[in-house]
């Protein structure tokens, strides 16, 4: 089995370039929105309990996952480098897919600040992604996240034995996983 775990910031193209991977690969998307999003609408004045849901739907499908017969999964998430509880997590779920023999594979996009804020707003994101659909509210969080932590690793940060970083400011998403491919021999 085959874990790709794509990071980034906002809005850097982590969802796009994996539905362009698994197009290309046999690899199954599961996007960190789809289990923020099917909670966010309900628990919206329950921080705490979003929270906890969506890490519990998510260790529960990375369980069953890791298990299966399946070639293997793409996985989304915003690593803030800054946080230890990110590096934790990310370690958690490489370790979980591990111990059922899967290898680990960590790409990092970054790009552009201002061309974030305009890949914010695009026609695929706002389909796959409810809750950035009130873009005022999206770029505000945006705007308050890229403030708070540090969305991008620092050169010779990340220390994985499969790592790609892609600057896919000029890159199309199908371009960035060819690469992806390539690279890892998926």
């Amino acid at each position: 089995m085959k874990l790709v775990i794509i990071t980034g910031p906002h809005a850097v193209g982590k969802m796009t370039v994996g539905q362009e991977l698994a197009k290309i690969t046999g690899l199954k998307l599961f996007h960190n929105h789809m289990t923020i999003d099917c909670v966010s609408g309900l628990f919206e004045n329950m921080p705490e309990e979003r929270g906890r849901l969506t890490a519990l739907f998510r260790e529960e499908v990375f369980k069953a996952y890791a298990k299966s017969d399946e070639y293997g999964m793409i996985f989304t998430f915003m690593w803030a480098f800054d946080s230890k509880a990110d590096w934790d997590y990310i370690q958690h779920v490489e370790d979980l897919f591990a111990k059922h023999g899967a290898e680990a594979y960590f790409v990092e996009l970054e790009a552009d600040y201002d061309l974030r804020i305009e890949r914010n707003k695009t026609e695929n994101r706002l389909l796959h992604k409810s809750t950035k659909r009130d873009i005022e509210k999206s770029e505000a969080l945006f705007r308050r996240i890229e403030d708070k932590y540090r969305l991008n690793s620092l050169p010779g940060e990340v220390q994985k034995e499969h790592y790609l970083r892609i600057d896919n400011t000029d890159m199309e998403p199908s371009e960035a996983a060819r690469r992806i491919k390539e690279a890892f021999g998926l």
